[in-house]
């Protein structure tokens, strides 16, 4: 994937300044089956982080083994991005 292009998506996210500016960016630029599965694998992965087993997992998000495999496979093996956003927002309502 081009970088330039990337990098022109993660500077218009870090350039939001509220929820509502949020909610109003991703309305606009996802559509809701997107928005659904972004949402969906952020909460799988909290999920997963508070140590929730997989049958859980399914019954409360719809998800599927194969997503929420996918999802731990990036909390083991990943960038580290899930575990960072989750201590900013838990920190954040501390």
């Amino acid at each position: 994937m081009d970088n330039n292009k990337l990098k022109l998506l993660y500077n218009a996210v870090l350039a939001l300044e509220s929820i509502e500016e949020c909610e109003n960016f991703f309305e606009d630029l996802c559509t809701e089956t997107e928005l659904s599965a972004l949402s969906q694998r952020i909460n799988v992965a909290k999920m997963l982080i508070d140590k929730r087993i997989y049958s859980d997992i399914v019954k409360e998000t719809g998800a599927s083994t194969a997503t929420i495999s996918r999802v731990n496979r990036s909390l083991r093996k990943g960038a580290n991005g899930y575990p960072k956003i989750f201590e900013r927002i838990d920190g954040n309502n501390g």
